[in-house]
């Protein structure tokens, strides 16, 4: 910390301060979406004051101007004061990612982060004391069993989901370009959740036939829940672990193979190693950390959080690569894309 931190930090921990209140500023943002403010303020044709947003909103208006004042602390939403009246309203950050209504909303992220992961981080330290999740102090669930404490419910799957959605949403595009995979004709995404992987899939590579393969109660709700109109995606219900994969040109495992031990991670490889043909393959979507372990910060992150709710971890590009050709793939790139997930693409 020394080596990075100024001096001035000795004198007064400045940046220290700001890292403990992290959570505090998290949960001002959870908790506004949670109450409904972003999707008021973006509807409303005018700035609003805390007394209108609280009767909306059915909270204490003491508490909601703290609450909106501590927003547009983080710059999150404006304010301006008429007559000694404080009157907020909603940046384009807020109104793009923050309210429900926007086509690249992170709403569904942030009510994940906020009711399913930030009780799993209350036990962060015992995770680390004992090396396995949490999910049997928090929802009681075994600690091999961690999608059945994923899928614990609908509302749990549901939220789950909207997460997956949400990330593909911001990132996805990013991701099906970071090589040229029109070459591949028949392409099946693995554990695809709500299919909007696989959507931007289909549409940067509109030749090409695109399926989604995961659990049938997902695939269900996938349907019921995140259907499009003439979607280009097909499903296809299954277990990547104990069933029979359909055969592909290209399989995609995005966000997978973070979820388990390398030994499992190997069985799922090795096994579509087996059905893929010379020149066919396999693309990882992964946050990549740095080989000299010195970020990124956020997939640090999110290797703790595969520590307190799953039994994976993140790697490092060479990691993944080893994997890979223990499984028989040869032919390894890695496009780290700068953003919160990397692509590595594998031909046998």
């Amino acid at each position: 910390m020394a080596e990075h931190l100024s001096q001035s930090e000795l004198d007064y921990p400045f940046k220290l301060l700001e890292y403990f209140n992290g959570f505090r500023i998290s949960k001002v943002i959870f908790s506004a979406c949670e109450l409904g403010v972003f999707d008021l303020l973006l509807k409303s044709q005018e700035p609003l004051s805390a007394r209108h947003v609280a009767q909306e909103l059915s909270t204490s208006v003491d508490g909601m101007e703290r609450l909106l004042d501590a927003l547009v602390g983080i710059e999150i939403l404006e304010v301006e004061t008429t007559n000694g009246t404080a009157f907020y309203s909603s940046t384009d950050v807020a109104n793009l990612y923050l309210a429900k209504g926007s086509g690249k909303s992170l709403h569904d992220m942030i009510i994940y982060q906020s009711q399913t992961i930030y009780p799993l981080w209350n036990n962060l330290a015992d995770a680390v004391r004992e090396g396995k999740n949490q999910n049997e102090k928090t929802s009681g669930v075994p600690p091999e069993e961690v999608f059945q404490a994923i899928y614990s419910s609908e509302e749990e799957m549901l939220k789950f989901m909207g997460l997956m959605n949400s990330s593909w949403v911001l990132d996805g595009h990013d991701i099906v370009t970071a090589f040229n995979l029109s070459g591949f004709q028949n392409i099946l995404d693995i554990g695809g959740c709500t299919g909007a992987l696989a959507r931007e899939m289909a549409k940067a590579y509109p030749s090409s036939s695109v399926t989604v393969f995961d659990l049938p109660q997902v695939v269900e709700t996938a349907q019921k829940h995140f259907s499009q109109e003439n979607d280009a995606v097909a499903f296809q219900a299954g277990d990547f672990f104990s069933d029979e994969l359909p055969p592909a040109d290209l399989y995609v495992l995005a966000r997978i193979i973070h979820d388990w031990p390398d030994e499992k991670c190997l069985t799922l490889l090795k096994k579509i190693h087996d059905l893929c043909k010379p020149g066919c393959g396999v693309l990882l979507v992964e946050a990549l950390l740095f080989e000299n372990r010195r970020g990124p910060v956020m997939a640090q992150m999110f290797s703790l959080n595969m520590l307190v709710q799953t039994e994976g971890r993140e790697r490092p590009p060479s990691q993944y690569t080893q994997i890979l050709n223990k499984s028989g793939f040869c032919n390894v790139q890695v496009c780290q894309t700068g953003k919160s997930y990397d692509a590595i693409l594998a031909i046998k």
